[in-house]
């Protein structure tokens, strides 16, 4: 029968549109997924270049001036050219030029094309974007700063006063009282050395540069060439929708004296390091996505803008894979950002306590390690038979304050058995669902709730619990360990109903006999009874005076080392030991990386992200003393004043692996150990180092290729310091001695007066160590070489630790570090 269709015609046709769908399907599975890459260039920035400098007249260098502006334009430009001629059209999208202190750019492409790249004309370093990470209002008074360094500075109503602190984080919020303009207590400090700008936006309005808040900027390209952005919470303006950028902030230059209240407590005044200090903002990480081609766009820009002091609390998620730790492009904007004479603090990671998972490795910015205060917050559960039972939350009591008792309920023994829900532990165990529970039970009562697997795999939250609690009308709940998964990490963090977190398995079985003592069954072990009485004490009540400082368990560790294999370095890291656990500070109420903080404005944080602000504004107060001080100047003040020992007199302590446990520590747990602001203001002696110095200590390097530090750093290797410890910090870190070696350290006299120092050394374990000369006598800004000659007489192949300690006739006491690895006698 006809039916007007050529058969074959059509199944030919057919055969080729299936070969061609799957040629088109073939193709797409071989299209490389694009990447971001960091692109370094031949030439100077606009900051370093001949025709800017001899134009500033005394000024760093001005981003206005037209010799500025002209060169920056002529390498955008060589950038483009770079790209166009380089790469094939429409397989690009250039993010950023860095023209400032790096010359260089990051774009979007392809793995193959930026191969292309690695050959171009011009071009020196390619490096694919490591992705960035956070590092996530009592410690003035810890740390002692109203009584002694902020009077030497006229009060909180001037410390820190003309000094500019850049901030590269999430941002800030502008409408917090940490930065409120004081219209009775104006800043009238001159600030002609900063131009910064800016920049407006949602949740960001003009008014936000306020005059506390003089700058404020936000890079967004690479967080949205990495990812898709949520547009409620990643901000295209300098607002802070995480919190983090405004508690960073705050801890180094909030305003002075802010209440602190949360759920209507009040827990007390919250005061930066350096309060009168003004704040410039740059935004580079997102709730979806950190890239560190905003970062360090960010901080070529706040370099340009004139900041005095930088703080990085944030940074790549791991080292460099092709390179040295030193040469990245990250260290490597901070090596300039270094060389125009600001101030770089970082935090050292929250990796701890493993060996040699310190984030900061380079010597030209300051690693901080994060420790506990004196300060405890503890909550407690008041047991039917009189047993107090610790525990963490910053909750309420129940109604009575522990005069009154109520039932106490295991939540499994509490479930609606009709009910329609899994019997997992999410439901029957950890109080995630309101529908999991029998009301006539659970009102009225403290429900016991179990670390299970949900929290164990970061299902289930505390969140979920509070939700609970409410909605059924819990009088309150625990969340006890569960011996299957043994202790458990509690943080004091606010609680919105009364509860408490009993975070150790030994405290938890204290729960469950007296529970089960007071608890009659039936033989099918179903509850007929519930006797057991408990209340919830105020758990939002601080006690001091325990020992600390303690290194916080979570705080990276040393050694820090040159490369993805960890192999270690020749300096010491983290360099230095602030508050980073548990510290109030501002908070952004949209919290969108932490739900259980939504609607606060405040927000008791623990990581050496909160430690680097600490450092950076102690760092402003010593450039407000001393402005001719170089950043190295400054930390070194920091380093040999600070101290090794606790409020107690003994070697300060490490929280280790287990959970509360504590290990004496060593430098590469605190580096030179805990800042002490008031003896950092009158250190006597400091040692300093400049952009040339950091260059030979790269060139004294036996293993790094002397083309990759030219084309990182733009400068051949002339000279070398001979070994990587002749580098002039104030540390000596040895990873690997054979036999001998004596090195130098050249101190300058920052005091007043002559003074005669002693010289004391401490070997570390298999090596000593002779100081020539022993002791010396030096004048107001003179200098003096001190040499260190150390010997191996025993080979142990591990590091040990010492110390040099110069004591001085007017009370000054210089101490350095001595970390060293003895390999060989001969």
């Amino acid at each position: 029968m006809a039916t007007g269709v050529d058969v074959s015609a059509a199944s030919s046709y057919a055969v080729l549109l299936l070969l061609h769908l799957l040629a088109i399907s073939t193709i797409a599975s071989v299209v490389e997924e694009r990447s971001i890459y960091l692109i370094l260039m031949e030439g100077e920035p606009v900051a370093f270049h001949g025709d800017v400098l001899s134009s500033q007249q005394g000024r760093r260098f001005d981003p206005k001036s037209e010799a500025y502006e002209v060169h920056a334009n002529k390498l955008v430009d060589s950038h483009d050219q770079v790209l166009e001629s380089t790469l094939d059209k429409g397989s690009y999208n250039k993010l950023y030029s860095f023209k400032h202190v790096l010359n260089g750019f990051a774009v979007h492409t392809t793995p193959s094309q930026a191969k292309k790249l690695q050959f171009a004309q011009g071009v020196k370093l390619v490096e694919r974007d490591r992705r960035a990470k956070l590092m996530t209002t009592y410690t003035p008074e810890f740390l002692g700063l109203p009584q002694t360094v902020w009077t030497q500075e006229g009060g909180d109503r001037n410390a820190g006063d003309g000094i500019v602190m850049g901030f590269v984080d999430t941002g800030i919020n502008p409408f917090h009282p940490s930065f409120a303009y004081d219209i009775l207590n104006p800043l009238t400090s001159n600030l002609s050395h900063f131009s910064g700008a800016c920049e407006t936006g949602p949740l960001f309005p003009p008014f936000s540069c306020n005059g506390k808040i003089v700058s404020a900027r936000f890079f967004i390209a690479g967080a949205q060439a990495a990812a898709s952005l949520n547009a409620t919470i990643d901000i295209p303006s300098p607002a802070d929708a995480v919190g983090h950028g405004s508690h960073v902030a705050s801890i180094a230059a909030g305003n002075a004296g802010v209440p602190v209240t949360v759920n209507g407590f009040y827990y007390g005044r919250a005061s930066g390091m350096a309060p009168r200090a003004r704040v410039a903002v740059y935004k580079a990480v997102y709730p979806t996505v950190g890239t560190l081609a905003d970062v360090v766009a960010a901080i070529d820009q706040a370099v340009a803008d004139g900041v005095d002091i930088l703080t990085l609390s944030i940074g790549p998620e791991e080292p460099p894979q092709d390179t040295v730790t030193f040469l990245s492009i990250f260290d490597i904007a901070m090596l300039f950002a270094r060389r125009a004479g600001v101030f770089v603090v970082q935090a050292a990671g929250n990796s701890g306590p493993g060996p040699s998972t310190v984030l900061s490795y380079s010597p030209w910015v300051v690693g901080a390690a994060a420790s506990r205060t004196d300060r405890r917050y503890t909550a407690s559960l008041l047991l039917g038979n009189g047993l107090n039972v610790s525990g963490v939350g910053l909750s309420a009591p129940t109604f009575g304050n522990g005069s009154l008792l109520y039932r106490l309920v295991l939540a499994k023994d509490a479930i609606n058995l009709s009910g329609a829900f899994p019997r997992t532990p999410e439901y029957v165990e950890e109080c995630q669902h309101p529908e999991a529970f029998d009301p006539s039970i659970v009102r009225g009562s403290i429900v016991i709730c179990s670390f299970s697997a949900g929290f164990y795999n970061e299902t289930s939250t505390l969140t979920a619990i509070f939700d609970t609690a409410r909605v059924l009308g819990f009088m309150g709940f625990v969340l006890v360990a569960n011996p299957s998964y043994g202790d458990f990490i509690g943080q004091p963090i606010p609680f919105s109903v009364s509860g408490a977190l009993i975070p150790k398995v030994a405290d938890a079985k204290i729960v469950s006999q007296y529970y089960e003592q007071q608890t009659l069954r039936d033989a099918r072990g179903i509850v007929r009874q519930f006797n057991a009485r408990a209340a919830i004490q105020d758990g939002r009540v601080a006690s001091f005076g325990v020992q600390a400082p303690i290194v916080s368990r979570f705080s990276s560790r040393g050694p820090g080392f040159i490369d993805i294999n960890r192999n270690p370095s020749d300096v010491l890291k983290p360099d230095i030991l602030a508050p980073g656990n548990e510290i109030w500070a501002a908070w952004s109420p949209l919290s969108a990386l932490d739900p259980i903080l939504t609607g606060y404005n405040f927000a008791l944080l623990s990581g050496s992200s909160m430690a680097a602000p600490h450092v950076a504004g102690i760092a402003a107060l010593i450039k407000q003393e001393y402005p001719s001080w170089n950043p190295s100047m400054i930390a070194s003040a920091m380093s040999t004043t600070a101290t090794k020992f606790d409020n107690n007199g003994g070697i300060i302590m490490a929280e280790g692996f287990n959970i509360g446990s504590l290990n004496s520590s060593n430098n590469f747990d605190f580096g030179a150990g805990f800042v002490n602001p008031t003896h950092a203001m009158d250190p006597g002696l400091v040692l300093s180092s400049e952009f040339e110095d950091y260059i030979s200590f790269l060139c004294s390097m036996p293993f790094i290729d002397r083309f990759a530090i030219r084309a990182a750093t733009r400068v051949w290797c002339g000279q070398s310091v001979g070994h990587p410890a002749n580098l002039n910090i104030p540390s000596v870190t040895i990873s690997a001695l054979r036999r001998s070696l004596t090195v130098r350290r050249s101190f300058k006299n920052v005091a007043t007066k002559p003074e005669t120092y002693v010289s004391l050394a401490i070997p570390p374990n298999g090596t000593t160590i002779t100081l020539r000369p022993p002791w010396f006598t030096i004048a107001p800004e003179g200098t003096q070489d001190l040499d260190i000659e150390i010997n191996v007489i025993k080979s142990t192949n591990e590091f040990s630790f010492g110390e040099i300690i110069l004591t001085g006739s007017l009370n000054h006491i210089v101490r350095m570090p001595v970390t060293i690895r003895p390999v060989s006698i001969v």
